[in-house]
């Protein structure tokens, strides 16, 4: 308290006490890969907010040769992504480096504002497994995995590659041939259903997704009708999704904006054999189009992660927590600050809650949050730790709607369900 020494009127500002807790972005999009222009950037992750930007950047001279990167970043920006992170890993550029200098996928470790990672072009197990293990090792994204073209055996995609499938990982930067898939060789980056090699899908994982299968799109730089990977549609449908409703709706059932076709058109009995195994499929559908039908990680079936929304929202409120309670580090542990624990974080629940979420038809039964003696203990203090325990009813997705139909004899009284 400031000390006054002669009469007058003294102004104090005084703090609310309170500490708002704000929403973080999922929708920044970082994609690893090979650049139009291989020597631009190499190995520099760089902020990308429009396509004529990323020309600017990435595509050097009159006639730039397209690339699975380059398609990858105009069908995120043309299905609604904003911004996004590109990593050039140059001529024969590896996801992932050796040594003491950050390469490849390690730049984007040190980009907080990153939530979706793609490598569009690199298909292979390594490719991967490499993928996976930095989103599982950050828990703040989720990873988007590209199945290998060509693939005709839809099986292939229940199996996770044997430690003897796998390879370096090096990206497919040839363009396909027009109406066909680029048959898997030593030269594209991974195994493929085509070309006598095996496809497989990527191995579980709570912070990783797969969509299958690759889409027929306009080429932004040729013009020609091309196959490319999903990833970089599907970080845009993500983004527009997040955008409309909110990170906590599924996105799914939502149009792939650019994609003219598909290179292999599942049908619903080999859609039943995928969907279980976390494979999200992309599907045509007479009237309505090619459409996202699928919304899944690749989490075991039982796992609560299961649904890619349910992820996603968890890891937007985990990080929006820990942001906004930075200011508690060096405070005195005790009742007050349990208070404000308990204020601050079920302030920004019930305001989730209000955005539809959470399940439940009040606060109290939509979420809690406990933080306490029982919580924190003479021995949990004198660690240095305060302990909260919050517990979320997070909205699962409607993914199987049915409807029991009967034949009614008639008659004069009904039955309201529900009201």
């Amino acid at each position: 308290m400031p000390n006054y020494f002669s009469p007058g009127i003294y102004v104090e500002e005084v703090p609310s006490g309170a500490h708002p807790i704000g929403p973080v972005g999922m929708s920044t999009a970082a994609f690893v890969g090979i650049a139009p222009d291989r020597g631009a950037h190499v190995d520099r992750a760089m902020p990308v907010n429009s396509w004529s930007e990323f020309l600017r950047l990435y595509a050097g001279g009159e006639r730039p040769e397209s690339t699975p990167l380059a398609r990858a970043v105009f069908g995120f920006l043309d299905n609604g992504g904003t911004r996004c992170w590109v990593v050039n890993v140059g001529e024969g550029g590896q996801l992932t480096g050796g040594g003491q200098r950050r390469t490849g996928l390690q730049l984007l470790e040190a980009v907080d504002e990153v939530s979706i990672l793609a490598a569009p072009g690199f298909h292979d197990p390594v490719s991967h497994e490499a993928l996976l293990s930095m989103a599982e090792r950050l828990r703040t994204m989720v990873a988007i995995c590209d199945p290998p073209p060509g693939i005709d055996d839809i099986s292939a995609l229940t199996r996770v590659a044997t430690p003897s499938s796998a390879r370096a990982p090096r990206a497919a930067d040839a363009k396909p041939a027009e109406g066909t898939a680029k048959p898997a060789d030593d030269d594209d980056g991974g195994g493929g259903g085509g070309g006598g090699t095996v496809a497989y899908r990527p191995r579980q994982s709570d912070f990783g997704t797969c969509y299958f299968p690759w889409l027929r799109v306009r080429d932004p730089l040729s013009g020609d009708l091309v196959l490319t990977p999903p990833s970089g549609h599907m970080a845009g449908i993500w983004a527009r999704t997040d955008g409309l409703r909110g990170v906590h709706k599924a996105p799914a059932n939502e149009p792939v904006r650019g994609a003219v076709d598909l290179e292999y058109l599942v049908t619903r009995p080999e859609h039943d054999v995928l969907n279980p195994k976390g494979v999200n499929v992309i599907r045509y559908f007479a009237g309505e189009g090619i459409r996202v039908w699928g919304a899944r990680t690749l989490a075991a079936e039982a796992s609560e992660w299961r649904y890619l929304n349910v992820r996603r929202l968890s890891i937007s409120i985990e990080q929006a927590i820990a942001n906004g309670t930075r200011w508690m580090v060096f405070e005195p542990n005790d009742f007050s600050l349990w208070r404000s624990i308990r204020r601050d974080i079920g302030a920004f629940l019930t305001r989730v809650w209000r955005d539809g979420a959470l399940l439940g038809r009040t606060p109290e039964e939509a979420f809690f949050v406990k933080c306490d003696e029982e919580t924190n203990p003479a021995d949990v203090r004198d660690a240095g730790m305060v302990v909260a325990h919050i517990g979320i009813a997070v909205v699962k997705p409607a993914e199987f709607v049915v409807f029991k139909l009967s034949q009614w004899a008639g008659g004069t009284e009904t039955e309201t369900i529900g009201g």
